[in-house]
């Protein structure tokens, strides 16, 4: 997958959703492509900016291309919540074909700002580019930030137009970390999908029930982030494996997070 705002107005205009999974390891890695080579759905395979500083960025990018290369399936590497320009352009020049820079903690005209200098350089590489306005009530990693903002219609259509990303991250009533009882604003999403035609992004989808996801689909959302629940579907099986060898034992955690894998891809082709 080359052109990765291409294959998210295709998933838009088609009903579905491309998703993005997050790695940190080559294990992750290697269950994500391997439930993805089962289908014929494209996959982002999403890494953040603790990722990189945990695996390294040339390390990580390395397994992550190696493993779509290896299995041939339809996918592309997505930096995930970049905040600092820098990392954002050792990404692109690595050959991160997706990335996103967050400034929704950011005033308005400073997050324009921002977004802006980063549409400029990935366009000029041919690099997707999605931003977020609003703000999710649990940060990435799932850490409460006390400052939930609902992303506002027509202020959604004024960022999109003033910063010409190509896709658009937004807050109506999602969550990171799978919080118990989160639920979406299906009729702000509808409000603003009928102003706002470049696809849209919902972040903190792990605690959502199947049917606001395929709902949310329905009403434009066209990429959909998944890691709370890889991350525990690896580690509970690590915690309750027998195995004393540590390679099994990443293998039984490995069998997990590709079932999760699988299950998301089939909820957001529709299937």
């Amino acid at each position: 997958m080359t052109d990765v705002s291409i294959e998210l107005n295709k998933a838009r205009r088609g009903g579905y959703a491309l998703p993005a999974f997050n790695t940190n390891n080559m294990e992750v890695t290697k269950a994500i492509c391997a439930a993805a080579a089962k289908s014929d759905l494209p996959i982002l395979i999403a890494t953040t900016p603790g990722a990189i500083e945990y695996a390294g960025l040339k390390n990580i990018f390395d397994i992550v291309s190696n493993e779509i290369d290896s299995t041939g399936i339809k996918a592309a590497i997505h930096l995930d919540h970049a905040k600092d320009f820098g990392i954002i352009k050792q990404a692109i020049d690595i050959g991160y074909k997706s990335v996103m820079f967050d400034g929704s903690s950011l005033d308005y005209d400073e997050n324009v700002a921002n977004t802006e200098k980063v549409v400029r350089y990935a366009h000029e590489h041919n690099v997707a580019v999605e931003a977020e306005i609003g703000v999710i009530a649990r940060e990435e990693g799932g850490k409460l930030s006390n400052k939930a903002v609902y992303s506002a219609p027509e202020q959604v259509k004024r960022f999109v137009d003033d910063t010409g990303i190509d896709s658009v991250a937004i807050s109506v009533g999602n969550e990171h970390g799978a919080p118990v009882g989160e639920k979406l604003n299906l009729e702000l999403l509808r409000q603003i999908a009928e102003i706002v035609e470049i696809p849209l992004v919902l972040h903190g989808s792990s605690g959502l029930s199947s049917g606001d996801v395929r709902e949310a689909i329905s009403l434009g959302i066209a990429k959909i982030n998944i890691d709370t629940n890889i991350r525990k579907a690896f580690v509970s099986a690590i915690e309750s494996s027998k195995e004393s060898d540590y390679r099994n034992v990443m293998k039984e955690g490995m069998e997990e997070v590709e079932k999760v894998v699988e299950h998301y891809i089939k909820l957001l082709g529709g299937k």
